[in-house]
């Protein structure tokens, strides 16, 4: 078993899906600044994730890249066990993995919403009923999903999408109720527009008041998305579950 020797998350194992670009990519770096051995999942992009893995090493973490499609349950379970033969049990769970395809409500086929609600949902599905018999083990454990602000505020053109993100909601209080009572806590983290990614409406503003414009007056960074990630992974989360935190500028208000 090979881990980072200090940091808060020193020992901890974590396992972040489509951790290749932006929030995956910086949540991959923080949690390895923080002492996690961290591993690196895409379904295909070997390149990049080879190349997140050598930025996480550049840091003094410690990382692997592996490719499995989260919609496939028996790739899942390798994944899964690759994991605990080389690094043990996996305690933290970021499930990011995610598809934002567009197309007007009536112009999306049953393909269409198959491919996203499956990489959003049965994704986080099959990726925390893997892990979570071995946090049981522990005692211990954390799963984040990454949510979405369309999941709440609704948007034009992606139904499969808003769809999605809000089932996270769904499952991240359903694993909260159920695991609570042994050490596991389950929250949603919801990023707004971040880094200029206008995802958030189509540019067409959508169902979101003004525009989708943040009441703080910029777009967000994925650094600060990650922030509150690290504090829910961290000792100072320990008393957090079930929760849905939004890091929208206050483009949508709870």
């Amino acid at each position: 078993m090979t881990t980072n020797g200090t940091g808060e998350l020193a020992g901890r194992v974590a396992l972040v899906t489509g951790g290749v670009r932006r929030i995956g990519r910086a949540i991959g770096l923080d949690l390895a600044r923080r002492g996690a051995t961290v591993v690196v999942n895409t379904r295909s992009s070997r390149a990049e994730a080879e190349e997140t893995v050598r930025a996480i090493e550049a840091v003094g973490g410690t990382a692997r890249a592996m490719l499995a499609d989260v919609t496939d349950e028996a790739a899942v379970a390798r994944m899964v066990d690759a994991i605990a033969h080389d690094f043990g049990t996996v305690d933290i769970l970021i499930n990011n993995a995610a598809d934002r395809r567009e197309a007007p409500f009536t112009e999306i086929t049953l393909a269409d919403w198959h491919a996203i609600t499956r990489v959003v949902l049965d994704g986080a599905f099959l990726c925390s009923r893997a892990v979570i018999p071995g946090m049981v083990a522990k005692g211990r454990g954390t799963i984040i999903n990454i949510g979405g602000v369309t999941g709440h505020a609704g948007a034009t053109h992606r139904a499969h999408v808003v769809t999605a993100k809000a089932g996270l909601v769904g499952l991240t209080k359903a694993l909260a109720v159920e695991f609570g009572g042994v050490g596991i806590t389950v929250n949603c983290v919801v990023p707004g527009r971040i880094g200029g990614n206008r995802s958030v409406s189509s540019g067409q503003g959508g169902a979101i008041p003004g525009g989708g414009l943040p009441l703080v007056g910029r777009d967000g960074t994925v650094e600060e998305v990650s922030a509150a990630v690290m504090l829910l992974c961290g000792p100072a989360g320990g008393y957090i579950t079930g929760q849905t935190i939004h890091i929208t500028g206050g483009i949508y208000l709870p």
